[in-house]
């Protein structure tokens, strides 16, 4: 997918492309995360572990937020497939803003779920994949940049449902004006599902969670990562949050013709 190309764009097959090679990111991640104690000081303000001088957040909340204030000034919050956990830190960037053409309906910014994603990743994703509970303070720093690179990839493969939901709109702009118009979510939900691919891409899953995540060399089985905890993150919140992005994207584009 080229994002200087609208019709490569549009292309459902180059978006499964890219959503497949976006799943060996997510697994190599969260394999990477398992090599980690649960470390639950480095999420709660004012941890009894972590003092932060003059900030008012987690110890990733800080760390995530030098990162992003970072990285958007080289641009990457200007590329169409990333969103900041952050807009506040954002900055403009000193290099030369990059050009794209309109891929998506303008208001595509304000459809942003990273704060759930991060609630859903705290609470439920770590448990499944961390390597032991408690703390390890000697590998809090280590832990939350592991946790700021698995977010960012969870939160582009989410946030690439619209994406999908631009392609399918304009592949039959009737249905889904229609349906838009009538405010039918349970006909937008029905006509952006298809089951058949839901499964195939878990069974994937965990032929590839069971690849990744075994050194081929050794002739022990234990896997770094639980592989069915891949396919259980992806099946409870991965693909439901997708197809809760498509919704809120398609409800509202009608709001701009293009």
């Amino acid at each position: 997918m080229n994002f200087m190309d609208p019709e490569s764009v549009y292309n459902l097959s180059n978006i499964r492309e890219d959503l497949i090679r976006m799943e060996d990111t997510i697994i190599f991640n969260l394999i990477e995360r398992s090599d980690f104690y649960r470390n639950p000081s480095i999420y709660v303000n004012d941890s009894d572990k972590i003092k932060i001088p003059n900030f008012n957040g987690s110890f990733l909340d800080w760390l995530f937020q030098q990162h992003e204030t970072i990285e958007s000034q080289v641009r990457r919050y200007q590329s169409p497939d990333q969103y900041p956990f952050y807009p506040n830190v954002i900055k403009e960037s000193f290099l030369p803003p990059i050009k794209y053409p309109k891929l998506l309906a303008n208001y595509f910014r304000e459809v942003n779920v990273n704060k759930e994603i991060m609630e859903i990743y705290i609470k439920e994703m770590i448990p499944r994949v961390a390597k032991k509970e408690g703390d390890d303070d000697e590998n809090f720093g280590s832990t939350a940049m592991s946790d700021i690179i698995t977010l960012q990839s969870i939160s582009r493969r989410i946030h690439f449902g619209m994406f999908v939901a631009e392609a399918k709109f304009q592949a039959d702009r009737e249905l889904y004006t229609n349906l838009i118009k009538d405010k039918d979510i349970d006909g937008i939900v029905e006509n952006i599902t298809n089951s058949a691919v839901e499964e195939k891409i878990l069974n994937r899953l965990l032929i590839k969670a069971k690849t990744y995540g075994t050194d081929p060399t050794s002739h022990e089985s234990n896997n770094k990562v639980h592989p069915e905890a891949v396919v259980g993150i992806y099946k409870d919140w991965v693909i439901p949050l997708t197809k809760k992005v498509e919704v809120e994207y398609l409800l509202r584009r009608l709001e701009d013709e293009f």
